[in-house]
């Protein structure tokens, strides 16, 4: 299953690529606090200052006691070529695949820039992150994104002992690593996760990592709050104040007692730096994911091989459904569970084995916690009605293998109006899909659908993004092949004062949900 998400954070990690995310408010006054004067204390020396109730009066001890378990990592990966083509466009040759230098050692220096193939070198280049020790026989947790392409690992503790390490198991779905030391056998310092007694919202803080390759730097501040969707699927993130940056990823936030309760991950940031908006895996989720890759190297999780998306309070009114929540069904892939159990592009999913599901993310989670095999009981309101469909939950692919099922060939440019079109309908002008539109289009053999030829720019469909060579799919609760399909349902939808109707958007190998004004 994947959730139609759009990602606007940038992982931690010192020399990696930034991407930035606009930040709401920019240019706004805010009143000044108006903050407790500190207490001056007289003692027999000189005086001191006492922090505000709560604080502690400093977090030297703790940093005493738990730094040495937190460690720098230095990653040495090839660029991939991909990205190197987009960095340099118009390059002059080829760049080989990794698999095309097989038999080259990739840590020896470059023989004229060429591979013994004679094939061109590509470039090594360097990252850094931080992580720390959860055993004293060696493992270390870090972040998914630090070590993901490395061909060395280095890790570098506090008295500054360089050692190489391996992975022992990678989850893209959380963006945790396991590394394991290579040649040593310890014991070496380590700390733990917190799995007694979780902080809450304003608690005091303290991260420890490798931010700009500094190591062994410490922020502190509080958490700022708990249940963050940053987009990713399987994590819901704490966010801290404890200015955290480039190099952090992979590295420890601790509770006032030295406890981990968190692995620092993301920041949100207008220009790579912190800015008091950060983000960090749950202990609760590191402790379990961590387990299991050291028991196994790798995570199994559920799939019923749907893409869904969530189900909002517009789509809601769209189909006359209230204040009804859930997760609509946007793509099946074929032959997979969902498809052989008599799940439907349109449905929406309201409850997983009895307990209600508010929006993608939920159902996405609850769907990965079943073992392949186990019986996924979906409420479903399918053309109005309630209904129930059993779906046996198989094994999800990797993020890498459903981001590339993703990427299926889509929409070419300039595709040719047929001959014959319908008059526009809330804005969009439909014909029929032809055999020549749909082999310009790569549209497969298996979808149907009015193909929109062209779109009023001053409709509600062209505000939201509707352009020439979409199918529309579905409306309503009815498949639509032509204009007169969509007309019949625009109909209805105003002889039951609805505003709008729900339009499923076929474009690039994926479906998408929307609703339209019909108003007007």
């Amino acid at each position: 299953m994947t959730s139609k998400k759009t990602g606007y954070l940038l992982g931690a990690v010192a020399g990696a690529g930034v991407m930035a995310a606009a930040v709401a408010g920019a240019g706004m006054r805010l009143p000044m606090a108006h903050a407790e004067q500190p207490q001056l204390i007289r003692a027999s020396t000189a005086p001191i200052f006492a922090p505000p109730p709560g604080a502690p009066m400093s977090y030297a001890d703790i940093f005493e006691r738990v730094s040495p378990a937190v460690v720098s990592i230095n990653v040495t990966s090839r660029m991939d070529p991909n990205a190197l083509r987009r960095a340099i466009p118009g390059l002059p040759f080829l760049l080989p695949q990794p698999d095309e230098e097989e038999g080259d050692d990739p840590t020896a220096p470059p023989r004229g820039g060429q591979t013994e193939r004679g094939q061109p070198r590509l470039p090594s280049q360097q990252s850094s992150g931080s992580g720390f020790f959860i055993s004293a026989d060696g493992y270390i947790v870090t972040n998914n994104h630090v070590v993901e392409n490395a061909e060395k690992i280095t890790v570098v503790m506090k008295d500054e002992t360089e050692l190489e390490a391996e992975i022992v198991g990678r989850d893209e779905g959380t963006d945790l690593a396991v590394l394991k030391v290579k040649g040593r056998k310890g014991p070496f310092p380590f700390v733990n996760f917190e799995d007694s007694a979780k902080p809450r919202v304003g608690d005091w803080v303290i991260a420890v990592g490798n931010p700009f390759g500094l190591g062994g730097t410490a922020t502190a501040g509080i958490i700022s709050a708990y249940g963050r969707d940053i987009g990713e699927t399987f994590v819901d993130y704490i966010q801290i104040d404890a200015p955290i940056n480039r190099g952090n990823s992979g590295g420890p936030t601790f509770d006032i007692y030295g406890r981990v309760i968190g692995v620092n991950t993301a920041i949100f940031s207008p220009s790579g730096g912190s800015v008091g908006i950060g983000f960090a895996i749950p202990a609760e989720v590191a402790d379990t994911v961590t387990k299991q890759l050291i028991n196994g190297g790798k995570i199994e999780r559920g799939y019923i091989g749907a893409s869904i998306q969530n189900f909002t309070r517009e789509m809601a009114e769209a189909q006359g459904m209230g204040e009804q929540r859930g997760a609509i069904v946007a793509d099946l892939v074929t032959g997979g569970p969902s498809a052989r159990a008599g799940l439907l592009v349109g449905d929406v999913v309201v409850a997983i084995n009895g307990q209600s599901v508010k929006n993608s993310s939920e159902l996405t989670r609850r769907v990965a916690q079943a073992r392949p095999g186990d019986a996924l009981r979906l409420d479903i309101i399918r053309d109005g009605r309630r209904q129930q469909v059993t779906v046996r939950s198989g094994t999800r692919p990797s993020e890498r293998e459903l981001a590339a099922n993703d990427n299926t060939p889509g929409r070419a440019p300039g595709a040719p109006a047929p001959p014959t079109q319908a008059p526009p309908v809330i804005g969009l002008a439909l014909a029929p899909l032809d055999d020549a539109s749909r082999r310009q289009l790569n549209v497969p053999a298996d979808v149907r659908g009015a193909l929109v030829t062209s779109v009023d720019q001053g409709s509600d469909a062209a505000e939201k993004g509707l352009r020439r060579g979409d199918l529309i799919t579905r409306a309503g609760d009815r498949a639509v092949t032509s204009a007169a399909d969509l007309a019949a349902v625009v109909e209805a939808a105003k002889r039951a004062n609805r505003t709008s109707v729900l339009v499923g958007v076929y474009r690039n190998g994926r479906t998408s949900f929307l609703p339209l004004n019909i108003s007007g």
